[in-house]
């Protein structure tokens, strides 16, 4: 008799979800992972993530959003604990930016409330906010931000409650199919053997799923806090929304509102700007040219940022070229189920792809539409 039924190998935002989900449906997973349980090693923290549902990036994910949004609430009921807090999410710049035009598009297609604000009206409602003439934002209540960190530890929680075993600081090594349609993973402590493998590896793909050939970029971000002048009470979450603003030239920038108090500052990033590394090769020293680049581009649109600069902090990133994720089955071994491919815009999908592996482990399928996820797509040959 094998050991247990599911083996699922990192334990960051997707695989955390993973583990309770598959837990609940009464299997006995044991969950690896290379670092502690809060850690700030891969991409699962830096305090907040911002959650939407006009999906700019594809209409096609808008249906896995509202049921991560049932999920969230669920989440939050069986831990307790403060994983989500809606705010409001303003997407600015000009109208035919990815983030207005794209966004408008989710929107109309799947009939999600939302408004269309003019620069002088996006001003007057937000004080903050300062666009130029020209340029436009959409609005919509139903976006916020989640918690990363709390996430993490109220999946890792309900998984253990609900029966799972969860090592820590135990990290694989290396992972193969048995000759009996099951799997064997080995780890710095030992090996261990199951029915199905989960794998969410996080910026860890390239190496855990070289078999894949998976054509995935791993890149340092930066997040950074700024005391905003003034102080942060017109960034309180009661009046100030989480936002999105896109240039001219097409550079993208992301911001939270005051969310750790008045001493925490507030959140912003560019999206998407990175530089290439691995996990062994990523500097996560913040040079004063980086402070200064982010503060430049938070000048013309934020009046009162970038204020003070109060700290920074590196992740990373893990995309495929079409910036799609990947979910599936593996092609070659139905036993393994894999995750990847997040980094950038998956962390408000963290509770639904828990559930989507725990359906590919138990039934081999899953209602939800993941085919643009398939490892096996053109973009990724």
């Amino acid at each position: 008799m094998r050991g247990y039924d599911v083996l699922v190998v990192g334990l960051g935002g997707m695989g955390s979800a993973a583990a309770a989900h598959l837990a609940g449906r009464g299997r006995r997973v044991l969950g690896l992972e290379r670092f502690g349980p809060a850690h700030d090693r891969g991409s699962s923290h830096g305090g907040s993530r911002i959650t939407r549902q006009s999906y700019f990036e594809d209409p096609a994910y808008v249906p896995l959003l509202l049921r991560s949004y049932e999920l969230w609430s669920q989440l939050a009921a069986d831990s307790g604990a403060d994983v989500i807090r809606l705010t409001g999410g303003l997407y600015s710049g000009p109208p035919d930016s990815d983030l207005v035009a794209g966004g408008l598009r989710a929107a109309r297609e799947w009939d999600l409330p939302h408004e269309l604000l003019d620069a002088a009206e996006i001003r007057r409602r937000f004080p903050t906010l300062a666009l130029p003439e020209g340029q436009v934002g959409l609005y919509e209540e139903a976006a916020g931000f989640v918690r990363p960190e709390v996430t993490v530890a109220a999946h890792l929680d309900v998984a253990a409650r609900r029966g799972a075993q969860l090592h820590f600081d135990e990290p694989v090594l290396e992972w193969a199919a048995t000759a009996d349609g099951g799997v064997r993973v080995t780890t710095a402590a030992g090996a261990y053997t199951a029915g199905q493998l989960v794998i969410c590896p996080g910026a860890w793909a390239p190496e855990l799923l070289a078999d894949l050939g998976l054509p995935l970029t791993v890149e340092r971000q930066v997040m950074y806090w700024f005391q905003p002048a003034g102080g942060v009470g017109p960034y309180d979450p009661a009046r100030h929304p989480v936002y999105m603003h896109e240039d001219a030239a097409g550079t993208q920038v992301y911001g939270f509102p005051a969310i750790d108090g008045p001493d925490g500052g507030a959140k912003v990033a560019f999206f998407r700007r990175g530089v290439v590394c691995t996990p062994e090769t990523i500097d996560r020293q913040v040079q004063p040219a980086e402070v200064e680049a982010m503060a430049g581009r938070l000048a013309g649109v934020l009046p009162t940022l970038p204020g003070r600069f109060l700290s920074a902090a590196t992740c990373m990133y893990t995309t495929t070229p079409d910036q799609h994720f990947v979910i599936a089955r593996h092609p070659e071994l139905a036993q393994v189920t894999v995750a990847c491919g997040f980094s950038g815009h998956g962390f408000k999908f963290v509770p639904v792809v828990g559930e989507i592996l725990a359906d590919l482990v138990t039934t081999g399928t899953t209602a939800h539409p993941i085919g643009l996820f398939d490892p096996r797509r053109p973009a990724l040959r």
